[in-house]
């Protein structure tokens, strides 16, 4: 019997994943263990292996998508025949019960009786798209109807807007391409804000620096701005649960445990590595778990299930001298967190001196569905609170 060569599943919330290259051609004969495709998710990509030794066969072409736990191929003898997951023909609604339905395009002449293949995502898109699957051509084995078919289908009366949705992502690959559509998604589905302010952590540094003397080297990497940052946000996150939060699929879900993602840029794109109970880990802890991640992320050595499951998002880009920008929402999140360079500049105080004042600037992205601008602006304040107190960071 044959074996199922099954598409991954990398993570929490990975639904599918895209076949980037076969190294082996249908009809070839494979190893077990030996290396035979790339898949991609939004978060990496991984080499797929050989269940068994024997012959190869393709379900799932390349640059074509399949749902975790479905067959992307099978390997068993030669001529072995595999049975493909096929649905019935459902019966076409007459012109008279369609009458103020959108003009569609005919479908190709099918027999009657003749049994319709299509994969389980594709099956979900036209539903979601409100096409009737038995219109749309399959170009996949045994005519099977796959989700690239469905998202160049072109109903007449729809052509401009349905081919501008479809084309997102065309001309890019791998995990470049699974991002475009990750950001269109997340732009497309949420109503997205952004607010902009600077933190004073003047006394932010000076609190740095009386530690560094105090705990010397040791010390050092728990005392990093970053680590510092992701602390107050993860107590900010603990007095306004409301913005530890996700929304998707109708489903409004506050989380107890803030698990804290931090956004990394690697040679491909842009990967969210998670660091996982940020509440109940020290400034140490937090340097050692911002370290490990950020390295792990670019080395490509994470494990899986540090790919995904964040609850809030921070991303850093001051690095880079960006002041203020839009960052957009990880979801099914429901707030992001931007964090520019620092600057210095010259104010006066109480008693008419002038003196060196250096700020922060945080940019916070939330879903206007689920949170109001009075809320996450006030969250965005206790953040900034926390880091112009900083001796509250240690307690």
């Amino acid at each position: 019997m044959a074996t199922a060569i099954l598409m991954p599943k990398l993570g929490l919330t990975m639904t599918e994943g895209t076949v980037d290259a076969w190294y082996k051609q249908a009809g070839d004969s494979v190893e077990k263990g030996e290396v035979i495709a790339t898949i991609s998710s939004e978060k990496l990509t991984h080499d797929v292996e050989a269940p068994e030794a024997g012959v190869l066969q393709i379900v799932t072409a390349e640059e074509q998508e399949q749902v975790c736990k479905e067959p992307i191929g099978y390997v068993g003898a030669a001529g072995e025949e595999v049975a493909s997951v096929a649905v019935p023909e459902e019966p076409v609604m007459s012109n008279e019960a369609t009458a103020e339905a959108p003009i569609e395009v005919k479908a190709p002449v099918r027999q009657q009786g003749t049994r319709i293949f299509i994969t389980p995502i594709a099956r979900k898109i036209a539903a979601e798209r409100g096409y009737d699957y038995t219109q749309i051509p399959g170009t996949g084995g045994n005519g099977r109807i796959t989700r690239r078919d469905v998202e160049s289908y072109v109903p007449v009366a729809e052509a401009a807007p349905v081919k501008a949705i479809s084309n997102t992502g065309e001309g890019l690959t791998g995990m470049r391409k699974v991002i475009a559509k990750r950001m269109h998604a997340s732009l497309h589905d949420t109503a997205q804000v952004t607010l902009h302010r600077k933190a004073n952590i003047s006394p932010l540094m000076k609190f740095r620096e009386k530690m560094k003397k105090k705990l010397g080297d040791e010390g050092k990497a728990s005392l990093g701005i970053n680590v510092l940052l992701t602390r107050a946000v993860v107590l900010a996150l603990k007095d306004h649960p409301e913005m530890n939060a996700s929304y998707a699929n109708g489903e409004h879900t506050k989380h107890e445990a803030i698990h804290i993602g931090m956004a990394v840029a690697v040679d491909a794109g842009l990967i969210v590595p998670v660091m996982r109970d940020a509440t109940n880990q020290s400034l140490s802890q937090l340097a050692d778990s911002l370290q490990n991640v950020a390295t792990g992320a670019r080395n490509n050595t994470l494990s899986s299930d540090l790919l995904s499951g964040s609850t809030f998002t921070i991303s850093n880009l001051g690095h880079a001298g960006v002041e203020y920008f839009t960052p957009i929402l990880n979801t099914p999140e429901i707030g992001i967190l931007g964090v520019g360079a620092l600057s210095t500049k010259l104010v006066f105080t109480k008693k008419g001196k002038v003196k060196e004042q250096q700020e922060l600037p945080l940019s916070l992205t939330f879903d206007h569905q689920v949170v109001d601008g009075a809320p996450a602006g006030e969250f965005l304040q206790t953040i900034c609170q926390y880091l112009e107190n900083p001796y509250r960071l240690v307690f």
